[in-house]
């Protein structure tokens, strides 16, 4: 009996040591790569509560990039119109560039529209008219491409980041209308995206989202 007992509290111990080594293992295998960026899949939904005041980017003289150029996402960049996170959705994301290098970035062509229409409805102190550069992210490619000359496509059945409609951008018309033949839409340029349009769009998108 004696020896019985012995032997099971022996297993007993022998198994508890083997699960704390195990847990200890997985702790520092998470130390060392916490610090790696998240790539998420392509399905991946972000769905977080909005962030009112957000502020921008600060430009990085030590990037290598224009004052005014594109840049890539911050993993940590918010939508300072909705909250997400613009970095989980390259073939979606917008940013503009204000006089001064400092950034804003967009989880979609939709957000980007509706905080050129109303920025003081979102916490900042900048004013569109102090945005000096407008990129979205080419659909087809994830490309950034000058908001003013790309095309983009309303009433595609492709859904936005927030699963609902949005404004895919394409380089071109042609690549625009082969989306249109695949997905359906109207081809708009930058200056045909109007108020209607936004509101429209952000009603269909943010309706249940923004108060």
């Amino acid at each position: 009996m004696m020896k019985g007992a012995a032997l099971r509290r022996g297993l007993l111990l022998a198994g508890a040591a083997g699960a704390l080594a195990t847990a200890s293992g997985l702790f520092i295998d998470y130390g060392l790569r916490a610090g790696t960026s998240f790539v998420p899949p392509a399905e991946d939904v972000c769905v977080v509560a909005p962030s009112r005041v957000v502020a921008p980017h600060p430009y990085d003289p030590a990037s290598g990039l224009g004052v005014h150029d594109p840049r890539p996402i911050p993993a940590d960049a918010r939508c300072p119109v909705c909250g997400m996170y613009p970095a989980r959705f390259p073939r979606w994301a917008a940013q503009v560039i204000f006089n001064d290098g400092a950034a804003h970035f967009f989880d979609s062509p939709v957000d980007l529209f509706m905080f050129l229409d109303a920025p003081e409805r979102f916490g900042t102190t900048r004013a569109a008219a102090d945005a000096v550069a407008l990129y979205v992210a080419d659909f087809d490619s994830g490309d950034w491409l000058s908001a003013r000359e790309a095309v983009f496509v309303r009433g595609s059945a492709a859904r936005g980041p927030m699963r609902g409609p949005d404004l895919p951008a394409f380089a071109d018309a042609t690549a625009a209308q082969a989306h249109i033949a695949q997905q359906g839409g109207q081809a708009l340029r930058f200056g045909q995206i109007d108020r209607g349009v936004v509101a429209g769009l952000r009603d269909a998108t943010h309706a249940q989202h923004l108060h």
